[in-house]
């Protein structure tokens, strides 16, 4: 596994290895997710990879474009290295993480994963590294909403009315167990709830015109799951 100690990583190598996995984990201090030779080495004899990881920005720098650079060079370099790596190692299945922030505003329609999307800013690396891992034979994408709950930080402000897309961590990471399981293919891991009953304030939506970040949290996004329910049973419990 790679991201191993993030918000979703802690959460799913428990429940990996209560699973009957043997979960092994990158570290980072001598083996590189860039570089796709040392990683096709430690992949070797590995049934499945798991890509967790990211470097989200917490504080208030994340309305600069320039804070997501870091992030961004995970979800494209990174998750490219990682496909590269899996094939040549022989890995049959790659789980990776990705967000569900990138369909375009949908109203009050359900957002399946073949709604349209409108990926800008920040979330457009997500669309990237659903391309490099897709190309692999045994590519999941998991489009992921918004961690809330358990370590997750929850936002400060949300933007505009109508849906999101939000998680538990712990069911973030359940899917990641029952993606190992399922077809290759693209998977929400979500529920939609209204903004205005989550509890956080919220900021007019002409607010989102001033930062890209700001723009696609101002969208309405009714994303549901339930491709990945029906193809593994996956089902949020918190």
């Amino acid at each position: 596994m790679i991201g191993a100690t993030g918000v979703i990583g802690r959460e799913a190598v428990p429940r990996l290895r209560a699973a009957g996995h043997e979960v092994g984990v990158l570290d980072r201090r001598t083996t590189s997710m860039f570089d796709a030779v040392r990683l096709a080495s430690a992949f070797a004899g590995c049934d499945a990879v798991v890509n967790l990881a990211t470097r989200i920005p917490l504080s208030a720098k994340a309305v600069l474009a320039s804070a997501w650079a870091e992030n961004n060079r995970i979800r494209t370099e990174g998750s490219a290295a990682v496909a590269e790596a899996a094939r040549l190692a022989g890995v049959g299945r790659i789980v990776q993480e990705g967000i569900s922030f990138v369909y375009a505003d949908g109203g009050d329609r359900e957002l399946d994963e073949d709604a349209p999307l409108d990926p800008v800013g920040h979330v457009a690396s997500s669309v990237q590294a659903q391309h490099n891992v897709l190309a692999h034979p045994g590519g999941v994408f998991l489009r992921i909403g918004m961690l809330i709950g358990g370590e997750a930080q929850s936002p400060p402000v949300l933007v505009g009315d109508g849906w999101m897309s939000v998680v538990h961590p712990g069911d973030a990471a359940a899917a990641v167990v029952a993606a190992l399981d399922a077809p290759p293919g693209i998977y929400n891991v979500a529920s939609p709830v209204l903004k205005r009953d989550m509890g956080i304030t919220r900021l007019p939506a002409f607010v989102g015109r001033f930062a890209a970040s700001f723009e696609v949290f101002s969208r309405s996004q009714r994303v549901v799951s339930t491709k990945l329910t029906n193809a593994t049973g996956w089902k949020p419990r918190t």
